[in-house]
């Protein structure tokens, strides 16, 4: 298996702590973000790793270099990013999107434990990681599902019938890749392709074909889009690396 990590933006909201690096290499306590996802794909048997690259991009590829262990890594620059969305990320890396994969947002941290019920499931085809809570925002975003099949996600879905969050961690297998691959192509030819998230192409194909959902519900993960995520994240890892460290011990 293969991971496709979407790492382009600069991750504006963040304010001064990406003014002169991207939001992939924020700190959180002696790693970057990067480092922490390379280093769960390592530790889950997911060797080869495709990381999608943008604003500050040679400073992505230095850190990439001066780390000694963990996956095989290449880059993917994307000279769109600043004008397209991810979809757009997503376009440059489409000759990745072949046999099994997984495609994560560069902006998300998961635990371990997480990722290995990720890479566990068989499940054919495509495959949305979601999770559950009381309720939903509107940056959430959202998905409905019945019956472990996706039926509708974005962030502007009626609240009444949202039953699930996406955390921006995507499978494929069995030809999945592929069909998403080809969605992907035909979005970007149409005039909204430069506009719109990747998981709005997902949406589309749930209306006609089957995508499957996985639900880590008690898992542990965070996404950083604000400072105060920073922060949460930042407990979050530390308590993810001691407990390693004593497993360990």
């Amino acid at each position: 298996m293969k991971a496709i990590i979407l790492s382009a933006g600069q991750g504006s909201r963040l304010g001064h702590m990406v003014d002169d690096r991207p939001k992939c290499l924020i700190d959180f306590n002696g790693r970057s973000l990067l480092d922490h996802q390379l280093d769960t794909l390592e530790a889950n048997g997911v060797h080869e790793a495709v990381v999608v690259t943008g604003f500050h991009d040679e400073l992505v590829n230095e850190a990439i270099a001066q780390r000694s262990g963990g996956p095989k890594v290449r880059t993917i620059y994307n000279p769109f990013y600043k004008v397209a969305d991810n979809t757009g990320s997503l376009f440059m890396a489409r000759e990745e999107l072949a046999g099994d994969c997984l495609v994560w947002n560069g902006d998300t941290l998961v635990s371990r434990e997480l990722m290995r019920r990720v890479v566990a499931n068989d499940r054919s085809g495509i495959c949305v990681t979601i999770d559950r809570k009381g309720s939903y925002d509107e940056d959430d975003m959202k998905v409905v599902e019945e019956g472990g099949r996706l039926k509708a996600i974005g962030k502007r879905l009626p609240l009444g019938k949202v039953n699930a969050e996406s955390i921006g961690l995507l499978a494929f297998r069995s030809g999945g890749a592929e069909q998403f691959r080809e969605a992907i192509e035909r979005a970007m030819r149409t005039p909204e392709g430069t506009t719109i998230w990747y998981l709005r192409v997902i949406h589309h194909l749930a209306q006609s074909a089957e995508v499957w959902i996985l639900d880590i519900e008690g898992e542990e993960w965070g996404e950083v889009d604000f400072p105060a995520d920073v922060e949460a994240a930042r407990d979050l890892t530390a308590r993810w690396d001691e407990a390693e460290k004593a497993a360990a011990a």
